[in-house]
């Protein structure tokens, strides 16, 4: 295990970045996981990589924050389609996101292509492009940290401010109604944080695998507790070392992309708390043995 990279300005930037989008992605999360809803951000994910390469055909340019503005675009026309679409009646919910998802990923792949070969983008430099796909740590540069950062902090910030507000929203939705608060208006809110962090978050992870930075902390997280604040704690803490860890992975393994090693590490963790997590298969185990 080399520790001495750890040290290197290069891997600390990278770190730092992923490690707060870890951490708030994995609290930010929770909220569509335990309202049923987190196949839209997988849904999402994917989708936006359409918006990185159609605005950078546009302006022509790499710059992280005009790239993550694509894929925020694209993200909300992604979820637009899904709603306008669900609406039918003979077109279930899980179809809507399948279509969806698909044809904007397809769309962007076959983008992504058709600029490689073409003589009007061959001045202008396309690399890194690819790795918004499954994400590459040594990519992320000093800008691309910073406005993961600032992201993040904003995201973090709208899940406390909003906190007391979710907890009842998720729980009991119609008690929520009673006591003036808008479901719809956390909707949207939970949409624009999730949305902000697939947007800066994708040179990062990837489209393919950031869904699972939303997703999987939560699993993990409930199989130690069922308490709301807990849960969001400890989802954020399985996020951000797993960012850690898996960019400490790629950052030493050759060829290794970042996005499939941190969501190794996150699976794990997950899998040992469904095994041995107070509310894991081996506690419940335990506990029937108990009771007999």
């Amino acid at each position: 295990m080399d520790i001495s990279i750890l040290s290197q300005y290069t891997f600390q930037v990278v770190a730092v970045g992923t490690i707060f989008l870890g951490l708030a992605a994995g609290a930010v999360g929770a909220i569509p996981v335990l309202k049923g809803q987190s196949l839209i951000g997988d849904a999402i994910g994917h989708s936006s990589y359409l918006g990185i390469v159609g605005i950078f055909m546009i302006i022509q340019t790499r710059n992280p924050a005009i790239l993550a503005l694509g894929s925020f675009i694209s993200g909300s026309l992604a979820f637009f389609c899904i709603q306008t679409i669900g609406q039918h009646k003979k077109i279930e919910m899980n179809n809507a996101l399948a279509f969806v998802l698909s044809s904007f990923f397809g769309m962007g792949m076959v983008l992504k292509s058709y600029i490689q070969g073409h003589p009007s983008y061959q001045e202008v430099s396309q690399a890194g492009l690819q790795n918004y796909i499954f994400g590459q740590a040594s990519y992320i540069m000093k800008d691309d940290t910073l406005l993961i950062m600032i992201v993040a902090a904003l995201a973090l910030m709208m899940l406390i401010v909003f906190f007391k507000e979710f907890k009842i929203y998720i729980f009991d939705e119609v008690y929520a109604k009673t006591v003036g608060i808008s479901a719809k208006y956390l909707r949207w809110i939970t949409l624009i944080m999730c949305m902000l962090l697939i947007s800066v978050g994708l040179k990062a992870v990837g489209a393919i695998l950031i869904s699972s930075m939303l997703i999987v902390p939560t699993i993990a997280a409930l199989q130690w507790t069922d308490d709301f604040g807990h849960v969001l704690g400890i989802a954020a803490f399985v996020g951000g070392f797993s960012a850690f860890f898996g960019t400490y992975l790629s950052s030493t393994i050759h060829n290794m992309p970042t996005g499939p090693a941190i969501t190794v590490v996150m699976c794990s963790m997950c899998f040992l708390s469904i095994l041995f997590g107070p509310k894991g298969l081996v506690s419940n185990k335990i506990k029937q043995r108990g009771g007999e």
